[in-house]
């Protein structure tokens, strides 16, 4: 089965990740500026790839749109983020903002906790960490999620792993038997 690994990293998170899969699936990658729209039904899936950005995934409603008409290749959608994959309210609240109620059952997503880099976020990201970080600070009363958070965003940190690609991996490999 013919597959590419498109992602649009801003701070090298999701560019690791879909290095990685697409090493393990031994396909063809692409920055999602490079990609070529007209490209897409030369494949039979398309993984797309980017951040958690303001509780959507970041570009999604783009490539969403490139497959209106496309109905022989399955999207499949990762993102990637700082939220510990144990919070999987917070994730669900995420994917429940990036696809509609049908999208959600139709089109596999995978999330892929990875960490924040203040070095390579842009000036308002960067800025609006910090003031949340600051504002966590200053609170006395924290619950354990206020609590988690603060500590979460307190610096930059990388946890990623290639383990968390494995979900996403089964699935391209199973649906690539069955078809």
């Amino acid at each position: 089965m013919k597959t590419i690994v498109i992602y649009k990293s801003k701070t090298g998170f999701t560019k690791k990740y879909a290095e990685w899969i697409a090493e393990e699936l031994e396909c063809n990658i692409s920055n999602f500026e490079d990609f070529s729209q007209s490209s897409i039904s030369d494949y039979d899936f398309v993984i797309y790839g980017s951040r958690i950005h303001a509780g959507k995934v970041d570009g999604l409603k783009k490539v969403k749109a490139l497959f209106a008409d496309n109905i022989n290749t399955m999207l499949v959608v990762f993102a990637t983020g700082a939220t510990p994959s144990a919070a999987e309210d917070v994730i669900n609240t995420i994917w429940q903002a990036s696809f509609s109620e049908e999208e959600l059952n139709v089109i596999p997503h995978f999330y892929m906790q990875s960490g924040l880099n203040y070095s390579k976020m842009g000036v308002g990201d960067y800025l609006i960490m910090k003031a949340l970080a600051k504002m966590l600070s200053s609170k006395k009363d924290k619950n354990s999620e206020e609590a988690g958070c603060e500590q979460a965003i307190g610096s930059s940190y990388d946890i990623s792993s290639r383990e968390y690609i494995a979900p996403l991996i089964q699935f391209i490999q199973k649906q690539a038997l069955n078809k």
